[in-house]
């Protein structure tokens, strides 16, 4: 079973961390961030859940909703890949062993070390922690 416990405690804490914000904070650029990040993961979600249809973008809801429109996306994604690995049948030894690709099983957790490394690359960047200081 894939461990998703990384991204889900990443994605909470940044999106409590912009709904925390000040709405001058958020005007500053933390809430296009935190929305930018938001569709990054939406489309990733999308994109495991309906392989070959074109992701639809996440529509702007306002400064006010970045941090809540994150952790929903951040969930979504989150379940996609828990469906996707368990789409795939048995353990990665298991599946070598029936003669499936040993491999057929780290997309998910690749997808999904990438998918922690962009929300704290975002949680790192400077509109973010720039205005958690102030």
């Amino acid at each position: 079973m894939l461990d998703v416990t990384p991204l889900q405690t990443a994605v909470d804490a940044l999106a409590d961390r912009l709904r925390a914000l000040p709405q001058s904070a958020l005007r500053r650029g933390a809430a296009a961030e935190g929305l930018a990040l938001a569709r990054e993961l939406a489309a990733r979600a999308q994109r495991i859940e309906r392989p070959g249809q074109e992701p639809r973008e996440l529509p702007d809801a306002g400064i006010f909703a970045a941090g809540d429109q994150l952790a929903v996306a951040g969930h979504d994604l989150i379940e996609a890949l828990r469906g996707a690995a368990a789409a795939v049948p048995g353990d990665a030894e298991a599946g070598a062993e029936a003669g499936v690709k040993a491999d057929a099983k780290a997309a998910p957790a690749e997808q999904l070390a990438e998918a922690v490394r962009r929300v704290e690359e975002t949680a790192q960047s400077e509109a973010i922690t720039r205005s958690a200081r102030m």
